[in-house]
């Protein structure tokens, strides 16, 4: 069994959920509940014949009432069927939008994306504060609440779109439209890579995340962050009072070439011998080779840099064994190695 209520119109739902689509006496079982509890407005009857986690089947039966419930959140009323995720704490929730919308810093102008937008709440809310609001869902039961709830609240700049958020943005991308903002509530599983990185793609100037696990919202921010993206607030929510867990709303935003660090540097501390040298040894050998057909020698070349006042390492032009005779530079070669210091503008 499963009850929904709303908080604010006290509308109670029931969901009875059975292995087989038989319910023998289904109408004097909603008589005597009803009987029980004359506050019940509806009772639906849910079908899951199949051995998984998941608790809601895919066909479903009104046995009474008008099969959804509303509720007033925010200031705007909303259906919500018995497959359409919902707060289960309306006070909180109201406090939970109204922060991630504040943190949104929407004029008025911004085109929005509501991914994961369920039954249209984050982005008709946020709706009187944006130009445009794209609204994104995989759940048809939940896009069709949305559609009529923006109906029922007459709100016009929000549109719907039954499909994946991720595939959605990517195809927005491909197409050059953009966004300024992406609202995304993810389930406690949090978002998937893929899903992640179509919202690089999209490349909106804000993130606002909505979590409710912050072991999947740790990881997804860890992505976002190696990615262009930087954390700049998060804010938790105790949605759930007398439990462990929380909600957290974050702001990201995307990082500009302005997002850099100054550091004042001493000349006269860092050993710059290597940005004076321009050219290296093989360089030098190869000009010499090409110019005047002559090899030469790392040693030979260290002996000529050290005549025109380049410093070179310290163990340049040192024997390695005790009393070896140290070759010496002949003329020639001398000549085409200061011509190639002259070429690279060494001397």
């Amino acid at each position: 069994v499963l009850i929904r209520r709303g908080f604010s119109t006290g509308e109670i739902m029931v969901v009875l959920v059975l292995g087989s689509p038989v319910m023998p006496s289904k109408n004097n079982f909603v008589k005597a509940l009803r009987k029980l509890h004359p506050e019940i407005t509806t009772v639906v009857l849910n079908v899951n014949d199949k051995r998984t986690s998941m608790v809601l089947g895919d066909r479903e039966t009104t046995i009474y009432g008008k099969g959804y419930i509303e509720d007033v959140l925010c200031g705007l009323r909303f259906r919500i069927s018995s497959k359409s995720f919902y707060q289960i704490n309306p006070v909180q929730t109201e406090k939970l939008y109204g922060k991630a919308i504040e943190l949104a810093g929407l004029t008025g102008k911004e085109r929005v994306i509501d991914a994961y937008c369920g039954i249209g709440t984050i982005g008709l809310i946020a709706s009187d504060k944006a130009k445009e609001v794209i609204s994104v869902e995989l759940n048809p039961d939940a896009v069709r609440d949305a559609i009529v709830n923006a109906k029922r609240n007459g709100i016009k700049n929000v549109r719907f779109y039954h499909n994946d958020a991720g595939v959605f943005m990517r195809q927005m991308a491909e197409a050059g439209e953009h966004a300024d903002v992406v609202f995304m509530d993810p389930p406690r599983s949090g978002s998937d890579e893929k899903f992640l990185s179509s919202v690089l793609t999209l490349r909106p100037e804000k993130i606002v995340y909505v979590s409710c696990e912050p072991t999947t919202l740790a990881r997804d921010l860890k992505y976002l962050t190696k990615h262009g993206y930087k954390a700049v607030r998060a804010v938790p929510f105790d949605m759930f009072p007398a439990t462990e867990h929380v909600e957290t709303v974050v702001l990201l935003s995307r990082k500009t070439p302005d997002d850099t660090i100054e550091v004042d540097l001493d000349l006269d501390e860092l050993d710059i011998t290597s940005a004076e040298s321009k050219a290296t040894y093989q360089e030098i050998k190869d000009y010499v080779l090409k110019e005047f057909g002559l090899k030469v020698s790392t040693l030979y070349i260290s002996q000529i840099k050290r005549k025109c006042g380049i410093e070179v390492g310290e163990h340049y032009n040192i024997s390695q064994k005790e009393n070896q005779k140290v070759p010496q530079c002949p003329k020639e070669k001398e000549d085409a190695i200061r011509a190639a210091l002259e070429h690279f503008a060494m001397i």
